[in-house]
Formats: C-alpha cells, structure tokens, sequence
C-alpha cells in the first residue's frame, strides 16, 4: 500500500478549493452584490436547484478533483505530465465561470465558458483514467455536474435573453 503524503495531498485539495475562492470572490467583486439576489431574479430552467445548494456541491467537486490530481501526481506514468496539464487548464476555465455567469451577467459567455470546461474536463478525465483508473473515476461526478452546469446556464441564456 503506498503512503499518503499529506502535506501534497492538501496542496492539490486546498488549491482546487482556493480556485473556487478565487472564483467566487471576483465574481462578488464584480457584481457589487450577493450572488443570491442575481440568482433569485432570474427566470430558472426545470431542475434549477436553490442557491444555497451550488457552493455545498463545488467544494465537494473541489475535493474530489483535488484528490484525483493527487493521485495522479503520485503515480509513474508516460502520460502524467499532459494529464496533469489538462488539469490545471480545466481548473483555470472552472475559475472563469462565475466572473462570467455573476460578475458579468452574462448567460452567453457563461455558456460558452461551460461548454470549454466540459470539453475540458473530459479530456482531463479521460487522461486521468489512461494514469490512474481511480483519479479518472474521481473525476465522473465532477464532470457529471458541470453537464448539469451546461444545461442550467443554457436554460437561462434561453429564459432570460
């Protein structure tokens, strides 16, 4: 069995959870107000969940895509490095989101933004899973959430034009 090194481990968890920070406090810089008035005022798709329950599921998507990039990082592999890279790409489009969505009131570069992280993510799952079978599936509800993601910011670039 290998040895957990926990000090990396918090590296990977804690700067995918900063990422989400960072995200999040552009967006409010931006927007000069709380991202539950935005979000109450707009015409909602089928399914939207409240907005209470978006940062209780991302910093759980942080931690689990923190800790995929652990493990990946802690495994040999000839395609280590490119997953890895993928990654981080995938992490700096997730942080452009908010801004996009809050920060900018803007449902078109949001989905435009989504639909980068989903190809994104994809692409980094996939090269998770070819390092790290147990990274990849780390990955999947991630990946699943941001598909859900697309859809509501598609939902509301239609209802709220």
């Amino acid at each position: 069995m290998t040895k957990v090194k926990v000090s990396d481990l918090l590296i990977f968890v804690l700067s995918a959870e900063l990422a989400g920070a960072l995200s999040a406090a552009v967006a409010s810089a931006m927007a000069g107000e709380g991202f539950s008035a935005y979000y109450n005022t707009l015409i909602k798709p089928p399914l939207a969940p409240p907005g209470w329950l978006f940062p209780v599921v991302w910093g759980i998507m942080y931690a689990l895509m923190g800790f995929a990039a652990y493990l990946v990082n802690e495994t040999v592999s000839a395609v280590k490095k490119q997953a890895l890279d993928l990654y981080w790409l995938q992490l700096f489009a997730n942080v452009l989101w908010s801004p996009a969505f809050f920060g900018l009131r803007s449902n078109s570069v949001a989905v435009a933004v989504v639909i980068m992280m989903t190809v994104l993510i994809s692409l980094a799952a996939w090269a998770f899973f070819r390092v790290r079978k147990s990274a990849g599936y780390l990955m999947l509800p991630y990946l699943a959430w941001t598909l859900f993601a697309a859809y509501l910011s598609i939902g509301f670039l239609i209802l709220n034009p």
